[in-house]
């Protein structure tokens, strides 16, 4: 079923392509940015596609999705590959995403640097490092997710890195990302995580821990898990874009098992 449900993710980035670029001049973007700019759109030849996407100048406030989480926690994962981006890569038009991978971790301050103690271990603190500086370089979470999306729905998200960096955006510098994660930026960047972390209100209980607008809801997290594609839709107080009228653009809903509950 796992599998499935990934083959539903990448169908849609696919759709995004309309199989308009084979064989045609190369695009300047990863294939989840094309329809972020009119230039990129026709130099991808799919500006077709993209205008099924696009509602046409904004008249109300996007719908704000922020969810915090932790890179290795199995629920996190789920959400943000089967949930999170395939509706981002509908609806970023009426939308705005925050990233903030953190989640149950603990902080102590050492010396000269914060220690980490991480609910998965030293490697979800890693990948939370990894995801963390990821955002920062890009200075745009749009151009960090897609490869963000690649570690989590990968086997090993922090064996990944470079790899998913080529596929998306073979251009930028994975030594300076690397010396982010290593040093003193990266530590100042999670201690911030952590500090967004603590201040939530209500205090977070669990992750993924979701806010929509801003708030965070037992119904609204429910909400956003089983789709969030439909919740955004709903939420967006101006004309949808043409997918939110497409009954089947919505991406299958995830059936929870016991061991995929949010903890």
């Amino acid at each position: 079923m796992a599998l499935a449900r990934l083959f539903w993710v990448l169908s849609a980035s696919v759709s995004l392509l309309g199989g308009a670029v084979l064989g045609g001049p190369p695009c300047p973007q990863a294939p989840p940015l094309w329809c972020h700019h009119g230039e990129t759109a026709r130099t991808c030849q799919v500006e077709k596609h993209c205008a099924k996407l696009d509602p046409g100048p904004s008249v109300a406030p996007p719908v704000s999705v922020s969810l915090y989480y932790e890179s290795l926690c199995p629920a996190c994962r789920a959400f943000l590959v089967l949930q999170l981006f395939p509706t981002w890569l509908m609806l970023s038009h009426i939308m705005n995403i925050t990233l903030v991978p953190y989640g149950n971790a603990q902080e102590t301050k050492g010396p000269s640097r914060w220690q980490f103690e991480c609910q998965h271990g030293q490697d979800e603190c890693l990948g939370n490092m990894m995801e963390t500086c990821l955002i920062d370089y890009f200075q745009d979470v749009s151009y960090a997710f897609p490869v963000i999306f690649c570690m989590e729905s990968s086997r090993n998200v922090t064996q990944n890195l470079p790899t998913c960096l080529n596929l998306y955006f073979p251009e930028a510098s994975l030594a300076n990302i690397t010396s982010c994660i290593d040093g003193d930026l990266g530590n100042k960047l999670m201690h911030q995580n952590a500090q967004s972390t603590r201040s939530l209100n209500p205090p977070h209980q669990y992750v993924p821990w979701i806010l929509i607008n801003g708030k965070h809801t037992e119904e609204l997290q429910g909400q956003a898990q089983d789709s969030l594609f439909r919740l955004v839709c709903d939420l967006y107080k101006a004309k949808p874009p043409i997918a939110c009228r497409d009954q089947k653009a919505a991406p299958p809903a995830w059936p929870r098992s016991p061991q995929d509950d949010a903890y």
